[in-house]
């Protein structure tokens, strides 16, 4: 009877540990999210860097959960997307498809990186994940706006491409390195 309570402890403990790393990663994603550089009706941001980051640090699973809740703190209000902007009103506008896009990307990639240690298929996986979320977001901004599809992609996706090679790489390079020291801590 005691080692079946002390397991549910423990499952307790880690839930509520599990819980509180996807409220910082959510934390993090308010606080950089709205640095941003405006070149058009979509933004330069840090911030497919830091989502690409949440599946080594967090898993697929938690990464859901962290970018919903950075998503819900953004629609009650909260200037926690680009520009420091917030409300139901930006989540829903032109670039809100990128932003809910956020999801698949660290589904998919989450995906790849839980099943390969192989760095190219961690990078590819992420950069799948990055296309849907190109593909929901490009889809949402041309309806919104009423442009074909060519404009919104030139418009919305092709000026960010290099920048977002980049960033997918960098969240490779970074999430290995302390996603493996995190592991090591755990023992």
């Amino acid at each position: 009877m005691n080692s079946a309570i002390n397991n549910q402890i423990i499952k307790s403990k880690s839930a509520v540990h599990r819980m509180a790393l996807a409220a910082l990663a959510a934390a993090a994603l308010c606080i950089l999210a709205p640095l941003s550089v405006p070149i058009g009706p979509v933004p330069i941001t840090i911030s497919v860097l830091v989502v690409a980051l949440f599946p080594y640090l967090l898993g697929a699973k938690l990464s859901v959960l962290s970018v919903a809740l950075y998503l819900l703190i953004g629609a009650i209000g909260l200037p926690v997307f680009s520009g420091f902007e917030g409300g139901v009103q930006k989540l829903l506008g032109a670039t809100g498809g990128y932003l809910v896009g956020y999801i698949p990307l660290v589904l998919i990639g989450g995906a790849f990186i839980e099943k390969s240690k192989k760095p190219l298929v961690q990078f590819l996986g992420l950069l799948l994940g990055l296309i849907s979320c190109y593909a929901l977001g490009t889809a949402w901004l041309s309806a919104y706006l009423k442009l074909s599809l060519a404009s919104a992609l030139s418009v919305a996706v092709l000026p960010f491409i290099p920048f977002d090679l980049i960033k997918l790489a960098l969240a490779v390079l970074i999430g290995r390195t302390v996603g493996a020291r995190l592991a090591n801590l755990k023992g």
